[in-house]
């Protein structure tokens, strides 16, 4: 639409919502106060048909409905003022309205903004008053958003009664007075502190125009507790800044629940990489176990061609039952111990729930060495392994902590290809009531370069196509999940040592038997 034709033909708006807000726009509308252009409301909508801005229209002959639907098929419609302020409402109105029709989301100070920069010299002075009268009144009905209008020299010349409660401060404490003062209790602007704010006062005065900013409300006790603050300029008629309006809206709901989804998707991408993480580490203690099947393996056939050559004689004395009985007992031996492997590599294999329970260190420590005995084996290392005698348990997901050892053992491994020491220690501190787990290894060690950067993401110093950059990563998260600390020394040439520590649960300290130990 071209300016000439925008002076000339009405705006036709719609408001939904038919409240305060509603009845205010429409005693506004009432004055004529747009003098460059024409406006004119042709259709309310609330679900409340005895709202005081729906009946005021009723009243004064304007369309009213309960249907959104309907409002938006009103002819010529140009476009909507959303004056719920309600993020659900405002999504219908973006979903349903035909293309043609504009959305005017609520903004107070937006709105005030063209109030004020009216060209005052076209209206009478009595309309003058009452239009100013009826500005104020609006700005202290908006009872859940402060606001604040300020000077340009940073005194409150006026204060909503939502502000002044939440402050809890009277309007005569706060009008003349400096609002880096009165709101955050600074001795000068807030963009001057050492707080890391930003001032959306200056930043209006400097270029002319709205800002934006999101601050943390420093007085209160909740860390997510912050607010979007908004300023507009109001001017005069030559275009000169002569007052701010500042909205204030507590935004620590949507901050609050956006963290907590944060989280929720952290802890998914956390599982989903442990998971992951589990079949690389699968394939690792596959190959080391084919080995050690093997062996058992060849043992049976052996027997079993010993048994049928005996069988074959026909005749079975004393001597041949004897030696029959002593190779079912070692065929019997080596089947469980093959038994044994495979069903450690189908637990460990198994994509079971991540759930937080008591859990004991040394079961979890015991678990992950039966898996890996036999690769430390045969990499000729030797292994020393001290368990505290009676480990407390841990609030933990078993799964999760044996995937974070399982990863350092096979860093540890790795580490030592011809060959050296690793030892495994689980101890209790009483007095710093942790549980901590230490893994040292005797192999290449870490560059102090690389020691900052070992638990980044994709981080590695493997040659391409041998590592993924996660092990040590997934490490810290599961450590950071179970609300424990990770600490590593290392030199090159000379070993690496991780201490992971983790802290006892609160309440009555449980101590669990061993494994080996249990019923």
């Amino acid at each position: 639409m071209d300016t000439k034709s925008y002076g000339k033909a009405p705006q036709n708006l719609a408001i939904v919502g038919g409240g305060r807000t509603c009845k205010f726009f429409l005693k506004l509308f009432s004055l004529n106060a747009f003098t460059r252009f024409k406006i004119k409301v042709v259709g309310v909508c609330d679900t409340n048909p005895e709202a005081e801005g729906y009946r005021m229209a009723r009243d004064m002959g304007i369309y009213t409905t309960t249907d959104l639907r309907e409002l938006l098929q009103i002819e010529d419609l140009n476009a909507v003022i959303e004056s719920t302020n309600s993020r659900e409402v405002l999504y219908d109105l973006i979903k349903l309205r035909p293309e043609r029709v504009g959305i005017l989301e609520l903004n107070i100070a937006r709105w005030l903004l063209q109030f004020v920069a009216v060209d005052q010299k076209r209206r009478p002075l009595e309309q003058q008053v009452l239009f100013e009268k009826m500005i104020s009144e609006f700005l202290i009905q908006q009872v859940t958003q402060r606001i604040l209008v300020l000077n340009t020299d940073f005194t409150i010349a006026e204060a909503n009664a939502a502000c002044l409660e939440s402050i809890q401060k009277t309007r005569k404490d706060v009008i003349g007075a400096p609002c880096y003062s009165v709101i955050r209790g600074f001795n000068a602007p807030c963009a001057s502190t050492d707080f890391g704010l930003t001032c959306p006062m200056l930043e209006t005065i400097r270029t002319g125009r709205s800002s934006r900013v999101i601050e943390p409300d420093l007085k209160a006790d909740d860390p997510l507790s912050y607010s979007e603050i908004v300023t507009y300029p109001i001017k005069d008629p030559n275009g000169d800044i002569v007052r701010i309006i500042e909205i204030w809206r507590d935004i620590s709901r949507d901050i609050s629940s956006q963290w907590i989804q944060r989280q929720k998707e952290s802890k998914a991408d956390l599982d989903k990489l442990i998971q992951e993480d589990r079949l690389i580490s699968l394939g690792k203690l596959v190959a080391s176990c084919v080995h050690e099947i093997n062996n058992p393996i060849q043992g049976l056939i052996t027997f079993s061609h010993i048994i049928l050559d005996i069988l074959k004689e026909g005749k079975i004395g004393p001597e041949d039952a004897e030696q029959l009985r002593k190779f079912a007992e070692l065929m019997s031996t080596e089947l469980e111990r093959c038994g044994a492997i495979v069903s450690g590599l189908l637990s460990f294999s198994r994509e079971s729930s991540m759930e937080y329970r008591d859990t004991n260190l040394n079961d979890v420590l015991t678990a992950v060495l039966n898996l890996t005995r036999h690769r430390i084996k045969l990499q000729d290392i030797e292994l020393k392994v001290e368990l505290a005698p009676d480990m407390l348990s841990i609030h933990g997901d078993a799964n999760k902590l044996q995937q974070c050892f399982l990863n350092l053992i096979f860093n540890s491994i790795e580490a030592m290809p011809s060959g050296g020491r690793l030892e495994i220690i689980s101890r209790l501190d009483p007095k710093l009531e942790s549980v901590s787990v230490e893994i040292h290894d005797t192999g290449v060690g870490i560059s102090p370069e690389n020691l900052d950067h070992i638990f980044d993401p994709f981080f590695t110093t493997k040659p391409m196509g041998e590592g993924t950059g996660l092990g040590l990563s997934i490490v810290y998260g599961v450590v950071k999940s179970h609300g424990g600390k990770v600490a590593v020394n290392s030199r090159v040439n000379e070993g690496t040592n991780f201490i992971l520590q983790f802290p006892i649960p609160t309440g009555d300290w449980i101590t669990l038997p061993h494994q080996e130990d249990a019923p």
